[in-house]
């Protein structure tokens, strides 16, 4: 199977194939309206403007799996994204990234790129770490999502080549888009 055999929820319910992204560089990212890092949407944004014309596509998947950080319904979200952030990239439905309701994205995601750790020089990881450690004392062994605004970046072939957890720089990660591209 490859990515671009996937279908997703679009906003509306309407299934949406992953084929229509075919020959772009996309970062496939799950969000919150209420995280720690739902600043990263400025940053999201920025990259996005920078890139949409080169063949490069943010897709927006909402997930309320990470202590009810989006708890709105999709439109409220899509409403919050659009007037707060200025956001203008693909959003879809809320999905789950992890568990047995998990969208089949992220589990082809997942088993293409592990979790490879934090940045500790980021503010929020020490509080990740704790909250991670209590829930899983091994939750760095295993690829789920740990947390909202993990990114995949997917080259124009549709592989995954890269995973960036949200304590990843973002200018590092806006870097690494311009080498696909």
């Amino acid at each position: 199977m490859s990515l671009y055999d996937i279908s997703v929820k679009g906003k509306k319910g309407e299934d949406i194939s992953l084929s229509e992204y075919k020959g772009k560089v996309l970062l496939i990212v799950n969000t919150a309206t209420q995280c720690g890092f739902t600043p990263q949407y400025d940053d999201l944004q920025s990259i996005y403007d920078k890139y949409k014309d080169k063949g490069f596509e943010i897709l927006d998947f909402p997930s309320n799996q990470f202590d009810g950080q989006a708890p709105e319904s999709i439109d409220e979200i899509d409403k919050i994204c659009t007037v707060k952030f200025g956001t203008k990239f693909p959003r879809f439905g809320k999905i789950d990234v992890n568990g047995a309701e998990q969208s089949p994205l992220y589990a082809f995601l997942k088993a293409k790129q592990g979790f490879k750790g934090f940045d500790m020089n980021h503010t929020i990881a020490p509080i990740l770490l704790e909250i991670l450690t209590k829930k899983d004392p091994d939750y760095a062994k295993n690829p789920s999502i740990k947390w909202n605004f993990t990114k995949f970046l997917i080259d124009q072939k549709g592989n995954v080549v890269q995973r960036f957890e949200p304590t990843h720089d973002m200018s590092a990660v806006s870097d690494e888009i311009g080498k696909l591209l």
